[in-house]
């Protein structure tokens, strides 16, 4: 890495007098490889502009071949373009009629993907984002948040996860499978190792910590059940929603009386499912049995944001194609009755009137949550091989995940009045 940099600092000047462009629409030969493309240039201390609304949200740096070789390794389309094209090209993007901005990323983010040691029977789709498009990360979970370790990060990715102590709801159906007992084992050994009577409780601390990280001004992602389940351990701080097959002791019958909202991200006004065999947390997600959306007609769209007014959402709805293929997951979407007044819909199904990939601000930081377990796959099993995204370079459901990875990249502006 040092040695690169070096290399990179005495190239001649020359080098620097043209630009390297990275188109984001149809023209991408591999979009996921795009990011990690981008995400490397800013690992050698070279700025990136992206560039919002412009075919597909594009990427343009200063050119010189130690770049261009990288873009050539990893199979990512790019142009040379003149200092007179990008200048054209920048005056069209400040243009007033113009929904496009220029977003300069300065610095890559350190990221952390919060799982557990032992071993899953099912993948996650971020994790293979990041091990495709070769963006690093340190692996993490309740013992290093307990820690303190969070602070190392500006990042974090909260892998499928059940953050009620539960242990997903799979009693019924995978109690006596070995990956399920080497999960319950892990939680309940940090549990007994930190001192707190049951999972559920070492879990409400968990994200207790996570939410200090959001609100000190860290970004925190979540797919599928660790996005309700997040606020619902939120919200039964004062109470117990796991039944004794969890966690010893009876369900507290009045648990939907004494859900304290105050301080979740995302979800208000819900009632949690307490039946043990039943696989679903809460009012929150959306009902598969009565949900009226037939596979081939399951997408859903995004929304189409101001860049120079509303950078943040614009950023994260990046793509080069805005109606993008539903799919499932143990936590598929949200009903959007529930959601707080505050929370930005980044990406909804109107038919089915739920809302898919969601985003808001806590504190000095932010959040995002997106429905489902792999946008490659519609109904992911336990126990299924993991996608190839090999097969899904340019995956317009993956591209979702990837904007978040380089969000914090963004220098930050300030707020336009």
């Amino acid at each position: 890495m040092k040695i690169l940099a070096v290399v990179l600092l005495l190239l001649p000047a020359w080098a620097s007098a043209s630009k390297l462009y990275i188109p984001m629409d149809a023209s991408q030969a591999n979009h996921l490889k795009a990011y990690g493309l981008t995400y490397w240039i800013l690992q050698q201390n070279i700025p990136v502009d992206w560039l919002l609304n412009h075919r597909g949200g594009s990427f343009l740096c200063d050119h010189n071949q130690v770049i261009e070789n990288e873009a050539i390794v990893r199979g990512v389309t790019y142009e040379i373009i003149s200092d007179a094209q990008a200048d054209q090209m920048a005056a069209v993007i400040a243009s007033p009629s113009s929904n496009q901005d220029l977003m300069r990323l300065e610095q890559f983010p350190k990221i952390a993907v919060y799982t557990p040691r032992s071993e899953s029977p099912w993948d996650d789709a971020v994790v293979l984002a990041l091990k495709y498009a070769e963006i690093p990360y340190q692996e993490l979970y309740d013992e290093e948040v307990l820690n303190g370790d969070l602070s190392h990060y500006d990042w974090l990715h909260l892998h499928h996860e059940d953050f009620t102590g539960q242990y997903g709801k799979f009693h019924m159906a995978f109690h006596m499978h070995p990956w399920y007992q080497a999960q319950r084992q892990e939680c309940e050994d940090i549990a007994n190792k930190y001192g707190y009577a049951k999972v559920s409780h070492l879990k409400r601390a968990v994200t207790q910590k996570i939410q200090d990280f959001v609100v000190k001004g860290g970004y925190m992602f979540a797919m599928c059940s660790a996005t309700d389940t997040y606020d619902i351990a939120l919200a039964t701080e004062s109470t117990d929603m796991a039944a004794a097959v969890y966690d010893g002791d009876p369900v507290d019958r009045t648990a939907n009386q004494k859900l304290d909202f105050q301080n979740t991200f995302a979800f208000i006004n819900f009632s949690v499912v307490t039946n043990p065999w039943e696989i679903e947390f809460s009012s929150i997600d959306v009902d598969l049995s009565t949900r009226p959306i037939p596979r081939e007609q399951d997408y859903f769209s995004l929304f189409e944001f101001s860049a120079k007014w509303d950078p943040i959402p614009t950023m994260l709805t990046q793509n080069h194609e805005k109606t993008i293929r539903g799919f499932l997951g143990a936590t598929t979407a949200f009903r959007k009755e529930h959601l707080r007044p505050n929370v930005i819909v980044l990406g909804e199904n109107r038919q089915a009137h739920e809302a898919k990939y969601i985003h808001g601000e806590f504190g000095r930081g932010f959040w995002t949550f997106y429905g489902g377990h792999d946008p490659e796959d519609y109904q992911h099993n336990i126990g299924e091989q993991p996608t190839d995204l090999r097969l899904h370079p340019n995956s317009p459901g993956y591209r979702l995940i990837l904007n978040n990875i380089l969000f914090p990249a963004a220098k930050k502006k300030k707020q336009k009045t």
